[in-house]
């Protein structure tokens, strides 16, 4: 945290009419955040949630998509209240006392914590709500493929070749129509606030019309769960065990989410985001994608999705 995080969050209040007249009296304090800024604001009795968009995402990130998600989602009752959004991307929601920000470690630690995530999802998926955006893995690793060309960064060794190998996922998903949902489609361990008895979700920045089983692989990869975990999850999502088509897709999107989301930390590297190594960030993902790819278990998942 520095003062001048704080000091551009007092800027910003200034700019807002729910603190205008309050800014200078209001407490702040910074929470975190990858690639945008978050504080925690007190004042009048009541607690907000700042967030502050971080440079360089406009490039690859639409507001007006994000702002009607993340109402969305809080009227499927999984987020928080949204009280402020504006054009440029800074939001206010309300601030959810009682919780505790999730991590790896704490993803597997606390006793219960994968299983509240997985009926959060199901919450989610079966709301009924209908996101502007549709989340297309391949349109979106095109996508991102495209603002790095414009940028001064080069690909890790091994990521086009395992790009191409890719093709089989790509067919067998697209072998038969898959559900589209409202989805949350990047479940960082961080975006979850546990309350112990059910998690909530925030940051709906990615968010879209999506495959819900892209939510459950990307979480039990950001989670790092292991195999109790994972399944702990999933049971707690299908109220039992899924049928192969649905392990396979889940499974199949472990290693597609390190695939895009390597794109997206070189994206971090080129806009010399300093909040961590991005370049090591991306290279853990391909080797972990490569890794699970190379699993000869692995063409059996593609097997069963392209089966149905």
């Amino acid at each position: 945290m520095t003062g001048g995080d704080i000091a551009e969050a007092r800027r910003a209040l200034t700019r807002l009419d729910l603190f205008r007249d309050a800014a200078a009296e209001a407490s702040v304090e910074r929470l975190g955040g990858l690639t945008n800024l978050v504080f925690r604001v007190d004042h009048g009795g009541r607690s907000y949630c700042l967030r502050l968009p971080g440079k360089g995402t406009e490039e690859y990130i639409d507001r007006r998509n994000e702002q009607h998600a993340a109402r969305g989602a809080a009227r499927a009752g999984v987020s928080p209240a949204v009280l402020l959004f504006d054009e440029s991307g800074v939001m206010v929601t309300e601030y959810l006392h009682g919780t505790t920000t999730m991590s790896p470690r704490l993803f597997n630690t606390i006793p219960g914590a994968p299983g509240r995530a997985g009926r959060v999802f199901r919450r989610l998926h079966d709301s009924g709500e209908t996101f502007t955006f549709r989340f297309e893995l391949f349109g979106m690793i095109d996508g991102y493929l495209k603002v790095l060309s414009t940028k001064d960064v080069v690909l890790p060794e091994g990521y086009h070749e395992t790009l191409a190998a890719s093709q089989a996922v790509r067919e067998a998903l697209a072998a038969h129509e898959l559900p589209l949902r409202t989805c949350h489609c990047d479940p960082l361990a961080e975006n979850f606030l546990d309350a112990g008895d059910r998690m909530w979700i925030v940051d709906w920045e990615y968010s879209g019309m999506n495959d819900p089983m892209w939510d459950l692989g990307d979480l039990a990869v950001e989670a790092g769960f292991g195999p109790e975990q994972e399944e702990e999850m999933i049971r707690a999502y299908f109220g039992g065990e899924p049928g192969p088509a649905e392990r396979g897709r889940i499974v199949i999107y472990k290693a597609m989410c390190d695939l895009l989301w390597t794109l997206w930390g070189l994206i971090q590297v080129a806009n010399k985001n300093p909040v961590d190594d991005f370049w090591a960030y991306s290279i853990n993902r391909l080797t972990r994608c490569r890794g699970l790819m190379s699993d000869p278990r692995f063409t059996g998942h593609v097997e069963a999705v392209s089966r149905g």
